[in-house]
């Protein structure tokens, strides 16, 4: 690597309108990318149905995307350092767009989850890429309204996915989720590579750790596909489910060995050695992945039993992105000023809240009764980044801080994928056991189910469609049970992790903080 001070002088800040098309084109990137990873959370019933598939079997749309993303995160820190940052992160959003056309011709859900796979694989470098990139053109008294781009587009682009997924998939039809990134996607790059590529950054050779990369590769990939086809195949009654959690503890347990003694590791796992970042990054963690669960559990829910089309299903998850929006710049100038514990705290006991509301749904629940927890959910989100992000960097020394923020991406964003098929999974066998126990107490010597038989028949249905209406209904109030207890055992996991985030140390979002303890 070269001497510091041997490296070429880097160019002037932008200014005027340079500097204004350049941050739309690195937003842009930010945006498809934060997009792309919710746009098809309410538009798996149509795609499931689509393909001739369950919507079970439609998620993994969404949990190969994660993981590829996830495991990608790593290698970010490599490429750009090896190709420069520019380069890098347009040939991700280059890479990105074709993977979007190829995800728009996909002609069955193999082909689908493979595309989704490649997009998710070089879509990595995006978002660290955009945020290093428009810290570097903006002057260094205006670098706050820099990160403030760059969030702001991260908090827009979830409230627009389910909204613009559910309106394409109601509308036109569900490729149009993918192609739609074709003309962002080209207008970013080109824009980006004209006004960045004489800024690019110093490049130097380092080795690849690619042994620690295929270990990781091999145990997150058994271990995802153990949990998206476990429930299709009776899970560990199932030979090929054995074989792929022996393959996923195996070959985590080779990795985690490999990076320790490895000079150059691809993941620098010995940062979990402080308390503060093991804890933060736990506690981060499992947030996300509860949040990242219910984010797709609902939309689920409201169109297989609730009758929701998409478009309405991405309007009742909305508000919750608007509410983020509206309440992230007063919360940033809020955590500069206390403990970014207290903000944690909120974020928790708000999410807590959220979940707790949404147990409360029933039957007959209106769309304002629907929309209100999400509500709720808008003040976490408005504080629960910054602040967790606040306590995971907390105390790391500056030469590892971005070793430390890449290993905290990747595993969050891997704990999401994983999420995705658990929350799916329990569902599923959750509504199968409450449907159990309501066909046993609505037998054929209950006075209401005779009732409600007679008057079906009455109305004009035959016994065969009247029996089948009944069953129908009894297996939507088993997953409206089901649906209910996964967001209680929601709440009660945000509530829990207030405790761990109390064992980290005091941080401030300003960078105030106490040296390191451990």
């Amino acid at each position: 690597m070269a001497d510091a001070a041997s490296r070429p002088a880097m160019p002037a800040p932008m200014t005027g309108m340079l500097l204004a098309v350049t941050s739309i084109a690195l937003a842009l990137g930010t945006f498809m990318q934060v997009l792309d990873s919710t746009i098809a959370n309410v538009s798996i019933p149509t795609i499931a149905g689509n393909l001739g598939v369950s919507a079970s079997q439609g998620t993994w749309v969404i949990t190969s995307f994660a993981v590829a993303n996830g495991v990608s995160v790593p290698l970010t820190g490599w490429l750009m350092g090896r190709y420069g940052v520019v380069k890098t992160f347009v040939g991700s959003v280059a890479l990105f767009t074709l993977a979007s056309f190829l995800c728009g011709i996909s002609w069955n859900l193999p082909s689908l989850i493979t595309f989704r796979l490649l997009q998710g694989a070089v879509s990595g470098p995006m978002i660290p890429g955009s945020q290093a990139l428009l810290i570097m053109i903006f002057p260094p008294a205006k670098r706050g309204a820099a990160l403030a781009i760059w969030s702001m587009t991260t908090l827009v682009a979830p409230i627009c996915g389910p909204i613009l997924g559910g309106y394409i998939s109601d509308n036109f039809s569900w490729p149009w989720i993918f192609l739609i990134n074709l003309p962002v996607g080209l207008v970013c790059a080109v824009l980006c590579w004209r006004n960045m590529r004489s800024r690019e950054t110093p490049t130097f050779k380092r080795p690849i750790d690619r042994t620690g990369f295929l270990l990781l590769l091999t145990w997150v990939g058994a271990l995802q596909v153990m949990l998206d086809s476990g429930k299709d195949l009776d899970w560990f009654a199932s030979p090929a489910i054995v074989v792929e959690a022996v393959i996923a503890a195996i070959g985590f347990v080779a990795w985690v060995i490999w990076e320790l003694n490895e000079e150059n590791p691809m993941v620098d796992l010995s940062l979990f050695r402080s308390r503060n970042f093991a804890l933060a990054t736990v506690a981060f963690c499992l947030g996300y992945a509860v949040f990242f669960g219910n984010a797709l559990l609902l939309p689920l829910w409201l169109q297989t039993r609730m009758g929701y089309v998409a478009t309405w299903a991405g309007l009742v998850a909305a508000p919750a992105g608007a509410v983020a929006v509206f309440l992230t710049p007063f919360a940033a100038r809020f955590m500069t000023k206390v403990d970014a514990r207290w903000a944690a705290t909120l974020a928790m006991g708000a999410f807590a809240v959220s979940y707790y509301m949404r147990s409360l749904y029933t039957p007959d629940a209106d769309f304002l009764a629907l929309v209100i927890p999400g509500l709720v959910q808008g003040v976490a989100m408005s504080t629960f980044f910054v602040a967790m992000v606040t306590l995971v960097l907390n105390g790391v020394p500056g030469p590892q801080v971005p070793a430390a923020s890449g290993l905290s991406n990747f595993a969050r964003i891997t704990a999401g994928g994983f999420a995705a098929s658990l929350a799916t999974t329990l569902w599923d066998r959750i509504a199968a056991l409450h449907q159990t126990r309501l066909s046993e107490v609505m037998g054929a010597t209950d006075p209401a189910f005779s009732r409600a038989l007679g008057l079906l028949e009455g109305a004009g249905l035959s016994a065969q469609q009247a029996m089948g209406s009944v069953t129908q209904q009894v297996i939507n109030q088993a997953y409206l049970l089901a649906t209910l207890d996964l967001f209680r055992i929601s709440a009660w996991v945000a509530v829990l992790l207030i405790p761990c985030i109390w064992l980290t140390r005091r941080a401030l979002a300003s960078g105030d903080t106490p040296p390191p303890a451990d």
